[in-house]
């Protein structure tokens, strides 16, 4: 249950999120949290990470022990997503099993993923989208998808995406019920190659 968004426009890319952590019906707001960050970095690449909220520890603990992983573009960041899934069931006693009929094991994540390279989904089955506009994960991603259509075209200039990204989130929280602010939210700027 969260709300997590990206956006690129004008040179910039933006992730944000809720602080909102929920078991079942219980509410943990952040001012009763003492670690209400759903936003991870690591070197110049900050992820938003959507479903258990066990996924945010176990991919910081396995980020920090493992250097060797990179994020920058879709090839990078399913080859770290395909290395991290063993270290998950090995190392995290990951329970990979979803569907019966799936093809692949799930990592049962899913993640958003920002640089200069640009935004990026990441599925449970280490499925990798580049995103060319702006993207949303969690319980509040109709509600933020929706906002952020509704006024992509309407900001410009440098800090479009961060405001585009604020809406989003503002969204999430006023109708989803796993959503609650405030929010966090990080900018990075593109590379040339990326805009």
């Amino acid at each position: 249950m969260t709300t997590i968004v990206v956006v690129k426009k004008d040179g910039m890319v933006v992730i944000a999120g809720d602080t909102l952590t929920t078991f079942g019906s219980t509410r943990l707001g952040s001012v009763h949290d003492a670690a209400p960050e759903k936003l991870l970095k690591r070197g110049d690449t900050y992820f938003g990470i959507a479903g258990s909220a066990a996924h945010q520890l176990v991919l910081e603990s396995l980020l920090k022990r493992h250097p060797e992983f990179t994020f920058h573009g879709r090839e990078e960041i399913y080859e770290s997503f395909r290395k991290i899934h063993p270290l998950l069931k090995d190392e995290a006693f990951l329970n990979t099993k979803e569907e019966e009929d799936d093809a692949y094991e799930s990592s049962q994540l899913t993640a958003l993923v920002v640089n200069a390279s640009g935004i990026f989904g990441v599925y449970s089955m280490r499925e990798v989208f580049e995103f060319e506009r702006f993207w949303s994960i969690g319980s509040g991603r109709d509600f933020a998808l929706g906002a952020m259509y509704a006024v992509y075209d309407l900001h410009k200039g440098r800090k479009a995406a961060e405001e585009i990204a604020r809406m989003g989130v503002i969204a999430g929280a006023e109708y989803d019920t796993g959503t609650g602010l405030p929010m966090n939210l990080a900018s990075v700027k593109l590379n040339a190659k990326a805009r």
